[in-house]
């Protein structure tokens, strides 16, 4: 980061002046740019801050980051009335993004018993506009070897790196029949576009509401999906109750919508369930891979909370007793970690 930050100053020195132009801002004023923080990829991100004015500087890395589908996505999203972050300038051979702030602080930061279920009703409606955001014909699928690929992160990275062990053969056998059955599942559903982090992290309190973040990585996949993600979220978790009650009040707007949710509450419940599992095992494994390869341990204290969601899932379907009894048989964690 550090060779890049001298770049980053300079391309930013350079493309202020236009923005500023293009905009009808006036003159730019002196400013003063700060690092923000990180997410689970290679981006980095800084907020620039001069009269009055803030911007974010997005720095996503060419060797590691596509900022292509970043521009693409934002463009879709803001025609369909989705509130994303303005492009304001871009050098994706460098990696570099200027865009408009939407605000400091995330619906993670702001979420409690009293306001959650007016930002919900706020992020359903936002979530309806992506999903009916139409797309070209050659948008990326979530295809059944993407599906697949997601899953095996957990016996590659949570079992054979946390846990430093493997599937025997019988393991081997049941573990093939769960992936076959989360994947029948998520191709069975109809297809929208798909933020695939559709969580409060990615969620800004703004005008309109909510600001939708991190969308780079959309594809056209299952249904079910983005709602279960912002419901079963990887750093606040809610009563099965009210997920059930949020859930119900999607599928009767998601209906009313025109959009093509199964005509039964309970078959839509199940949906969820089960694309809710393949990602809860997918993100165990991509938490344990950040952990380890990327040297952020940090990620390994909400696993517990994955593990957590797979149980209450597993209680009640009785499809994926395979499942159960897999989890059910795998060793312990390594002492002191979860």
């Amino acid at each position: 980061m550090s060779t890049r930050l001298p770049l980053l100053n300079a391309w930013l020195g350079a493309s202020l002046p236009a923005v500023f132009a293009r905009e009808h801002w006036g003159a730019v004023p002196s400013g003063e740019l700060c690092a923000i923080g990180s997410d689970a990829s290679f981006r980095r991100y800084f907020r620039w801050q001069g009269g009055g004015r803030r911007l974010i500087v997005m720095d996503a890395p060419p060797a590691q980051e596509d900022g292509r589908p970043f521009v693409r996505m934002a463009e879709v999203l803001r025609r369909a009335g989705v509130h994303v972050p303005k492009v304001l300038a871009a050098d994706l051979n460098q990696g570099f993004l200027l865009l408009d702030d939407l605000g400091e602080q995330t619906y993670l930061e702001v979420l409690n018993q009293d306001n959650a279920d007016g930002l919900f009703e706020d992020a359903l409606q936002s979530l309806l506009l992506i999903q009916r955001a139409p797309v070209s014909e050659d948008w990326p699928v979530y295809d059944a070897a993407l599906l697949l690929r997601e899953l095996q992160l957990f016996p590659d990275w949570y079992l054979g790196r946390h846990l430093g062990t493997s599937l025997t053969a019988a393991q081997q056998g049941a573990w093939q029949r769960i992936c076959n059955l989360l994947i029948e599942n998520a191709l069975a559903q109809p297809k929208v576009l798909v933020h695939r982090d559709y969580m409060p992290r990615n969620l800004i309190p703004s005008s309109p509401n909510p600001g939708v973040l991190d969308f780079q990585d959309a594809v056209l996949g299952p249904l079910s999906y983005d709602v279960t993600c912002l419901f079963k979220d990887a750093f606040i978790s809610w009563p099965e109750a009210k997920i059930e009650s949020w859930l119900k009040r999607y599928w009767t707007q998601a209906k009313q919508a025109g959009i093509a949710v199964p005509s039964v509450f309970a078959d839509f419940q199940r949906d969820s369930d089960l694309i809710g599992v393949q990602r809860h095992l997918k993100v165990i494994g991509i938490f344990s891979r950040i952990a380890y390869r990327d040297g952020k341990p940090r990620y390994l204290t909400d696993l517990p909370r994955f593990f957590n969601y797979l149980q209450e899932v597993l209680a009640r379907r009785p499809e994926l007793a395979e499942l159960k009894d897999l989890l059910a048989d795998l060793p312990a964690a390594p002492e002191g970690q979860p």
